[in-house]
């Protein structure tokens, strides 16, 4: 029977808490990001995602996504349903120096951040209600499928796709699920003469990618299941693509409008992050350096794709993480080195890749539709356009995000 290791699981039980850290950290990203009327509206989403994904992941989601295999489609729901077998002994195929029910808490949170990391692209518009089961339904019909068809020896595993921490499994599932919600609820409805981008505090989304960084180190490195050369390296690289995306990204801005912008700055770091997310485990740091660089200039390029499109992605989250993780997937194919994690790059490592990237964005697009589809047929889906110009936070919360001695937005008492 394997042996529990002291140091691996402090590790994975500080990365873990990390990761956790990065849904309240992107309430904050975001909230900052959108109009102060639908500051509140935006985080009770990411918050929320806590609860509802969390009792999924208990009742059967943990076991869907790595019970074991059936027909390489989805797990068995029975060994782990309600914890049962998820207990402190060490599972010799997922963490072998780590208790069993540090994978489970590690993966819950995983889990709990993709369906809220879509919440940026429809923003204003969702009815609170119809969000809750639209989460519950997408994590169960989506997420799970995919985390088991890649991570959890499903036929994408057993035809050698790779993805350390989540570029296809996370971000690309999320991200071209959030475009095709954005595009299904049409745009954002706007008071005359308002712009679409009035950020309610850029000191509030500076916080949130601080934290979002911070907290990626956890998200990647814990991939290695232990304080290890591999988490070191996975470590590394979260550090130096994130550096040079951001550096990249205010080189196309500034090019192309004469100045950087400072939440420019921030949302190219967040994109080059989730570029080397897949790779993270795979390449070297030089490597990481091209990655995040690259990452960058397809993420910001592709806003002409968006803009072609017409659809109303407040946030840009198809760009930054539908996009980025895409991009970084692809690249395992092009730079990924033995020497890291026994993974080459090569022309079948780059088309199983790709495979994966087109099978889990198709599925994920053709199950957000019908979703919305079956919300929208039961009238509960859109917020009317009169409370999208009032904004959601007073109307369906009863709160607001700033209450400075009772004053109203125009400073008066």
């Amino acid at each position: 029977m394997p042996s529990i290791s002291a140091g691996n699981t402090a590790f994975i039980l500080l990365c873990t808490a990390l990761v956790c850290m990065m849904t309240p950290a992107l309430a904050l990203f975001y909230g900052g990001l959108v109009k102060q009327r639908d500051m509140l509206s935006i985080m009770i989403q990411n918050f929320v995602c806590m609860g509802v994904v969390g009792l999924i992941w208990v009742f059967g989601g943990f076991s869907l996504a790595f019970g074991p295999d059936i027909g390489g489609v989805i797990g068995n729901i029975a060994p782990y349903f309600g914890m049962y077998g998820v207990g402190v002994a060490p599972n010799p195929a997922m963490g072998p120096t780590i208790p069993f029910i540090m994978v489970f808490a590690y993966q819950m949170m995983f889990a709990i951040i993709t369906p809220a990391l879509m919440t940026g692209a429809f923003v204003g518009r969702f009815r609170f209600g119809a969000y809750l089961a639209f989460v519950a339904l997408w994590t169960i019909l989506v997420y799970l499928p995919a985390a088991h068809w890649v991570w959890g020896g499903g036929f994408l595993a057993k035809l050698g796709v790779v993805d350390f921490a989540g570029g296809i499994v996370i971000h690309t599932a999320a991200g071209f699920s959030a475009l095709v919600t954005a595009a299904f609820l049409g745009k954002r409805k706007l008071a005359p003469g308002e712009s679409e981008s009035e950020p309610a505090s850029l000191p509030l989304v500076a916080l949130g990618a601080g934290l979002l960084w911070f907290g990626w180190f956890g998200f990647n490195a814990g991939g290695a299941y232990a304080a290890d050369a591999l988490a070191a390296y996975a470590f590394t690289n979260t550090m130096l693509a994130g550096s040079i995306a951001m550096l990249v990204w205010m080189f196309w801005e500034w090019r192309e409008k004469g100045r950087p912008s400072f939440s420019g700055v921030l949302v190219g770091a967040v994109a080059g992050l989730a570029t080397i997310t897949p790779a993270s485990g795979y390449v070297e740091p030089m490597a990481a350096l091209a990655i995040g660089a690259i990452g960058a200039t397809v993420c910001y390029h592709a806003k002409h794709v968006q803009s072609w499109l017409k659809i109303d992605d407040s946030l840009e989250v198809w760009r930054a993480h539908g996009v980025g993780g895409m991009t970084g997937a692809l690249l395992i194919g092009v730079l990924a080195s033995a020497q890291i994690n026994q993974v080459s790059a090569g022309a079948h490592q780059l088309g199983v890749q790709a495979l994966a990237v087109a099978v889990v964005a198709a599925y994920a697009c053709l199950v957000t539709f019908i979703l919305l589809k079956v919300l929208d047929g039961m009238g509960v889906l859109r917020v009317s356009e009169a409370l999208q110009e009032k904004g959601l936070d007073t109307a369906m919360y009863g709160e607001q995000a700033f209450n400075f001695w009772n004053m109203d937005r125009s400073g008066r008492a």
